[in-house]
């Protein structure tokens, strides 16, 4: 049995889905072998899975999005570096209930991969998500070596609306090492960096961005991408990712992935698969922005083409059976199926999943 499931956001870590499904399991059957492998997306909770795979992991004190100093992580292991964005510039790191769409910057994120280089890194999988920033990865090219400067000469300040601002852009400084290092981009969307699909247009809105503050940095970004002259990149598949960070890594060389597939490359699920006769995956939510790259799907897609079963545990089931079995799912279990109560859903995932994983036993395993 392999326990391949990401975090249910807001209640559980992908960790935690782990332990409470095994002991789940293990109440019907207490002989079962299993085998957990957290997986991430790319999004927070990227490094976590790498540490559970048993990478190393290193702590850091760089820059929150608003400049406070905050103490971030990466994951090491044989030179490969997994370097989640979200530890440093991500939404969690704002104080609750507040955002800064127009001044949240990505300059500690920009720390985080120099303090991987520092730690000799010949390959860093950059993981992006759940940033608090839309700042086309301006900040995070700044702790790099790059420089952005006004018409006066002036650095421009931080975060997204201060690109309308910039009038040059020297890359000469960046640090010489990403010219040397593998660099990918792990991202679960495939956004541009500006227009309708774009970094401030869909995503603006959950950082706090108001109809006119997403009109100004889509703007901004827009007019940073032509003093870069990178206007072609910036339509490139990830460049819109995490408030445009994506952009801000694709200028320096990076490769853009889809972040399951990395993840699953870099955490082994290959082998640990081929050990598995059944495979259980899933998330909080399984709905349609699970079928677009997030990790149930890649971890089902994976597994049908091992010809392997897969049974998916969720917080909440918004698709239908057909709709799963296309998606490589034979069957999903919800936690809403024991508790129809979302709150107490939420507030009492783990032993809601534990006996979710007796049903998953009692039906399969007996």
């Amino acid at each position: 049995m392999l326990v391949a499931a990401d975090k249910f956001k807001g209640s559980l870590t992908a960790v935690e889905v782990a332990e409470r499904v095994t002991a789940g399991l293990r109440v019907v059957r207490p002989d079962l072998r299993v085998e957990a492998l957290p997986v991430a997306d790319g999004g927070d909770g990227t490094v976590a899975a790498a540490v559970a795979a048993g990478f190393e992991r290193h702590e850091v004190t760089v820059s929150g999005p608003l400049g406070d100093e905050v103490t971030a992580a990466y994951a090491l292991r044989d030179g490969t570096a997994v370097v989640e964005m979200a530890e440093a510039s991500g939404l969690q790191r704002l104080p609750e209930g507040v955002f800064a769409p127009l001044t949240a910057s990505t300059y500690g994120s920009g720390e985080l991969l120099r303090a991987a280089l520092d730690a000799g890194a010949r390959s860093i999988v950059f993981g992006v998500g759940g940033s608090a920033t839309t700042d086309g990865g301006a900040g995070m090219l700044a702790a790099l070596g790059a420089r952005f400067l006004t018409a006066s000469g002036e650095p421009v300040g931080p975060g997204g609306a201060a690109l309308a601002e910039v009038a040059t852009a020297d890359l000469s400084g960046l640090d010489p090492r990403l010219r040397s290092v593998e660099f990918v981009l792990a991202s679960d969307v495939d956004n541009p960096l500006t227009g309708p699909k774009g970094a401030a247009a869909v995503y603006g809105p959950q950082k706090g961005a108001s109809p006119e503050d997403v009109e100004r940095l889509d703007a901004a970004l827009g007019h940073f991408a032509k003093v870069l002259d990178a206007a072609e990149l910036a339509t490139s598949p990830g460049a819109g990712a995490a408030g445009g960070i994506g952009f801000g890594a694709l200028l320096v060389g990076a490769r853009f992935r889809p972040g399951i597939e990395v993840m699953l490359d870099v955490l082994g699920f290959a082998s640990a698969l081929q050990r598995a006769d059944l495979v259980i995956t899933g998330e909080g939510s399984l709905d349609e922005q699970t079928l677009h790259g997030k990790a149930p799907a890649g971890v089902a897609a994976a597994a049908r083409a091992a010809g392997k079963d897969v049974i998916a545990v969720c917080g909440r089931l918004a698709l239908a059976p057909e709709v799963l079995g296309r998606a490589g799912i034979r069957r999903a279990y919800a936690l809403t199926d024991l508790e129809p109560d979302v709150a107490r859903c939420i507030a009492d995932a783990g032993p809601i999943l534990e006996r979710t994983a007796e049903r998953i036993a009692r039906d399969y395993l007996t």
